[in-house]
């Protein structure tokens, strides 16, 4: 049988970190399925799959010595030197007959989405080859004995004798972070351990952004092997708006260089005769200098070939200074895939628009990025980001923390449920309407009004609107720091042409709509304002403002009954 030792070890990289990263190839090989004295026999053979106890085992040499890595259940591997060895690791394999029961940990700076959460779950389950039942996913907050919030959620409706718990945690990158990242593990991770995926979630593609579903989010990829290099990389799409028959030249563009570098795209259907890794060098250059060129004006992104070096055009300016994120994006990307497929002289980012005051700062994303890709701005002098910069941290101070909390607890407490999300930084939800239709909300009432500097005709919207259905009302929430709750009640007069344009349009039979406040921070356990309707503070504590609507009774209720608490 034909066996992909690639992926078979890219399953096992984080059990393996750099000890295999040095000496297994790329190549596909020729495994033999062969009993154990034929093993002994062929012991210089470099690829063997093997069954112990009913358990398949990837025998693998090293291209470079004569060691044996024995893998079993993606859990475990032994290094052998010769046949004795061997003798010894099969005796253990034969008394490991199962995988140590772990927790998996999901780190987010996302609202986490039930659709999502069961991808990330499926797509484990797939690779380890793992037994898991899946029924009705819930993801529910962790209470502590006292009744507060332990800041930890639990995934509940799945089953697996090789996952004890799901666990999601919010947490904030110091940078570009992944929306995902998954650890496989028994205690809560720490900033020294090794996710096994990084994983970038979208809800966009080519119906609504020729940019945003690439390129913008590419940064996030190259930007991460700073740290881990070896992480499995996934780009999830989880579309809910039907993708364009035919992908745009940008959208093809950039997967391919994607899959150049291994990324993984699951979620979106793609055609693998078009969407597949490039092979040269100048298969990329003439794929990227053939499309279409952007509208006069703008600098267009193409690729200039010397003999010691390649010169990319693209502009990096952007509100007075290094801030061009989807052109950062795409000349990270471009960068990161021609280092790829084997360029390891110059290469030169001009036209950038910068000058030598704006790359001042070593902490800048794209600084890190070319530093670690040895990429130049042309007439500027880079300077080295050698200081060590932590990817992530546990958020316990943002304000979704209180908004994604009340969010949850209502989807999985009560019969209420959200129609339009857009915690603060998190991606923008879509308005659903009352037959489940997916909307895009408008950033402005009448768009050329505005351009002529008319600012009343931005549309100003909450960040969560929840949908009463027992009650007939709607609930529009913003979100707060409680040290900026006055900013907060301000701003809960600007929300009439969300409510005209979409609210009372597509949800009539409503006869309520509701706005409120809702908190997060301090060491307070009262709500001094009347329109502050829940508080969730620095200790996990719940508070119910005196005139908060009757569904968050009705969810803090029930979130106490299901964790037995009175």
């Amino acid at each position: 049988m034909t066996f992909n030792v690639k992926e078979e070890v890219a399953k096992r990289h984080f059990f393996l970190k750099n000890i295999l990263e040095n000496s297994i190839g790329d190549e596909e090989l020729e495994i033999n399925r062969i009993n154990y004295n034929i093993l002994l026999k062929q012991i210089k053979e470099r690829y063997f799959v093997k069954f112990v106890n009913g358990k398949k085992v990837l025998f693998a040499t090293t291209f470079h010595n004569d060691k044996i890595f024995l893998f079993l259940d993606y859990n475990s591997f032994y290094i052998c030197k010769n046949i004795n060895d061997i003798n010894s690791s099969i005796k253990k394999i034969k008394g490991n007959n199962k995988m140590e029961k772990k927790n998996l940990w999901i780190l987010t700076e996302e609202r986490h989405k039930k659709s999502v959460i069961y991808k990330i779950i499926e797509k484990f389950v797939k690779d380890y080859s793992i037994a898991c039942f899946i029924d009705n996913i819930r993801i529910l907050p962790i209470l502590n004995p006292d009744k507060t919030f332990s800041f930890t959620y639990e995934v509940s409706g799945m089953k697996s004798e090789y996952i004890d718990k799901i666990y999601i945690k919010i947490v904030s990158g110091y940078s570009s972070f992944v929306d995902f990242l998954i650890f496989y593990q028994i205690d809560e991770p720490n900033k020294n351990d090794i996710p096994i995926y990084a994983i970038e979630e979208t809800k966009t593609d080519d119906s609504e952004s020729r940019n945003t579903g690439i390129f913008q989010r590419a940064s996030k990829f190259v930007y991460i092997d700073n740290y881990y290099p070896n992480v499995k990389k996934i780009m999830l799409y989880s579309l809910q708006i039907k993708q364009k028959d035919e992908p745009t030249e940008t959208n093809i563009f950039g997967t391919r260089c994607l899959l150049t570098l291994g990324i993984e795209i699951i979620g979106k259907e793609a055609d693998t005769k078009i969407m597949k890794p490039f092979v040269s060098i100048k298969e990329l250059i003439d794929s990227k200098n053939s499309m279409r060129m952007p509208p006069k004006g703008n600098i267009p992104i193409k690729i200039y070939v010397y003999e010691n070096n390649i010169q990319v055009s693209g502009r990096l300016f952007k509100s007075g200074g290094l801030s061009h994120d989807p052109n950062i994006g795409s000349l990270s990307l471009i960068c990161a895939t021609l280092r790829k497929l084997g360029w390891d002289k110059r290469i030169e980012i001009i036209q950038h628009g910068l000058e030598q005051i704006h790359v001042a700062n070593a902490k800048n994303k794209f600084i890190r990025i070319a530093n670690r890709f040895n990429i130049v701005l042309q007439r500027l002098n880079i300077p080295c980001s050698l200081e060590d910069i932590n990817y992530w941290k546990y958020d316990l101070s943002g304000e979704k923390l209180g908004t994604i909390f009340i969010h949850l607890i209502i989807e999985n407490f009560t019969q209420g449920f959200s129609i339009y999300e857009n915690h603060a930084g998190c991606e923008r939800g879509y308005f659903y309407t009352s037959t489940g239709e997916p909307i895009v909300v408008g950033k402005y009432i009448d768009k050329e009004k505005y351009k002529s500097g008319n600012k009343s005709q931005i549309i100003h919207i909450p960040d969560l609107v929840i949908a009463d259905f027992e009650r007939l009302t709607i609930v529009n929430i913003e979100g707060k720091k409680e040290e900026n709750v006055q900013q907060g009640i301000k701003e809960l007069d600007n929300f009439d042409a969300f409510e005209n344009l979409y609210v009372k349009k597509y949800y009539s039979e409503y006869k309520t709509i509701l706005r409120t406040v809702v908190l997060y921070g301090s060491n307070k356990e009262e709500i001094e304002q009347i329109e502050v309707s829940f508080m969730l503070n620095n200790k996990g504590k719940m508070i119910l403002g005196i005139k908060a609507p009757e569904i968050f009774k009705i969810a803090i209720k029930n979130l106490f009954d299901y964790w037995r608490v009175k």
